[in-house]
Order: structure tokens, then sequence, then C-alpha cells
């Protein structure tokens, strides 16, 4: 097969089939497979979302967790190899949490990004087709996380808009 080079964003809702799809879509390519790993497992409910994302990868994958040094976790990877990287939503707020300064992270994310070495498929939520937050700390993640996703769109090859486990072409 080809080398081929590209970064795919895959945005939606929660629930909308995004890793589901960034999986398949991974998978087309041969493997070993790179899965970046941003959550973090604050409580059972999270641990148990983890188990149930790897458990649905099965074998072929290696999982890498970057819960904040996402973009590090990207630059060590192997030329050519195929990496899923699930989600930005996910790094943006375990950044918010430590209080880092959330401009230079994702400035520095989206270069690593604009650049893609291999096959490589980014997911994010999109939150911003909801109601207005009513409290200032969820506007500031709406926003940060508006703006990221902007940036990576705008540095991606091709976007997908998945709604209701289907994917939308944007482009």
């Amino acid at each position: 097969m080809p080398d081929r080079r590209g970064l795919t964003f895959i945005i939606g809702g929660a629930r909308s089939g995004k890793s589901a799809h960034a999986e398949t879509l991974v998978t087309a390519s041969p493997s070993p497979w790179a899965y970046i790993a941003t959550a973090e497992a604050y409580d059972d409910e999270m641990r148990e979302r983890i188990a149930l994302h790897r458990a649905r990868r099965g074998e072929g994958w290696a999982t890498v967790d970057a819960p904040l040094d996402l973009a590090a976790a990207i630059e060590a990877l192997p030329d050519h190899q195929p990496v899923l990287i699930d989600c930005l939503t996910l790094w943006l707020t375990n950044h918010m949490l430590a209080e880092r300064d959330l401009d230079a992270e994702c400035r520095q994310l989206v270069d690593v990004l604009s650049r893609p070495r291999g096959p490589w498929f980014v997911v994010s939520n999109e939150v911003g087709l909801g109601i207005v937050p009513d409290n200032a700390l969820a506007r500031r993640f709406r926003d940060a996380a508006g703006r990221l996703n902007q940036q990576v769109a705008a540095v991606a090859d091709t976007v997908l808009l998945m709604v209701a486990g289907l994917p939308l072409k944007v482009k």
C-alpha cells in the first residue's frame, strides 16, 4: 500500500460515532496503529468508558496516554504510522484544569498537526451547537474548543462531521 500522509479531522456531538468511525478509517491502513488517548480516569464511570474503548480496538493498537503533552506524543511517533488522536476536547479540559496557557498549547498542537508524517486522524467534539452555557467556565471552554476546532479544521486535509453515526464530508 502506498504511503498516505494527511490529517483527517473528525468532529461531531457526543455519541455521534466519531471514535468508532475514526477507528475504521485508521484500520484501513496496515498496522501497527497508534492510539493517543487524552482521557484521564478520575472516576469509575470514566474508567469503564476507557476500558470499553480499549476492548473495542482489539489487537494491533499501541496506546499512548497523553493527557497533557499531546504535541510531544505525536512528534514521537515514527514516520508513516497511522494514528488516532482521541480527543481534543478532553485534552483541552485537562489543560484548563491544570491552568496551562491554552493559546500557547493550542498553537503548539496545531503546528504539529499541520505536518502529518502519516495518516493521522483527530477526533473532537463539536460544542457550539447547543445553548450558551450559564457560567463563565463553561463559556470559556466552549469558546476555546470552538477556536481549537477551527484551527485544526483549517490545517486538515479532510474534515468529517459525524451525525447519528453517519460521516458527512465537510472538507
